[in-house]
């Protein structure tokens, strides 16, 4: 087959691969991209169809596993009220399990006890396991006495 119509496969495939967002076709584009370099350099058809073979393959088992588990990982970058998980914060007002208020972040903000047992004092150091609307759920750095 002549290295165009490789072309123009290549080109129909990528395409395609545009509205489903499968990956599939996207590396079977590329396959016929390397196929049309292949039938450029003056391969016959035995071996233009061995090129198409071996790079969809490499594309499809090696390519395809890694793109998708990529995409699925969270991003590194929390943003929003994410971002304030994992830090630290002084309690301005006694915490309970019911009420209470934290300085995180330059910002006073009410805070529950993620132990509904702890009752946390002004003044201790506590971390944010988590934020539920405009609540912090804390829980103490240091045991308290």
């Amino acid at each position: 087959m002549p290295w165009f119509v490789w072309l123009l496969a290549a080109a129909v495939l990528g395409a395609a691969e545009f509205f489903t967002l499968t990956l599939v076709l996207g590396l079977l584009s590329g396959a016929a991209l390397v196929t049309a370099m292949v039938a450029g350099v003056g391969v016959g058809a035995p071996g233009q169809a061995v090129a198409f073979a071996v790079a969809a393959a490499a594309g499809l088992v090696i390519v395809r596993p890694v793109a998708l588990r990529q995409m699925t990982q969270q991003p590194l970058i929390r943003e929003g009220s994410d971002a304030l998980v994992g830090r630290r914060a002084e309690v301005m007002q006694e915490v309970t399990a019911t009420h209470g208020l934290i300085k995180l972040s330059g910002e006073e903000w009410s805070a529950r006890a993620l132990d509904e047992s702890l009752v946390i004092p002004v003044g201790t150091l506590v971390d944010v396991m988590e934020i539920e609307g405009a609540t912090a759920i804390v829980y103490p750095r240091e045991l308290l006495p």
